[in-house]
């Protein structure tokens, strides 16, 4: 079981619709389910969201930084942290 803690969470349920067309979770408790399904991990640069996404074979190549942490899947934390929810 991974485990998200508040700031994550809180992230997510503020941010959701940026990745899906509606709600997926309104509580906490939800939020965390959800992203448990989903096997959504959270890195802790830039650097690792590169990382994260090369490892899964998905082309980054000639993308700057920014436009990788514009990708609909990566949620900014605000503490340097990234969520990556891949659905």
């Amino acid at each position: 079981m991974r485990e998200y803690d508040t700031d994550v969470l809180e992230c997510f349920l503020e941010n959701q619709l940026q990745l899906f067309p509606r709600r997926v979770a309104e509580t906490l408790e939800e939020a965390e389910d959800f992203l448990e399904e989903c096997m959504a991990v959270v890195v802790n640069s830039v650097e690792e969201v590169i990382e994260y996404f090369e490892d899964e074979g998905i082309d980054m190549e000639g993308a700057m930084d920014d436009e990788i942490l514009d990708a609909d899947e990566v949620f900014d934390v605000g503490d340097g942290r990234y969520l990556i929810v891949q659905v």
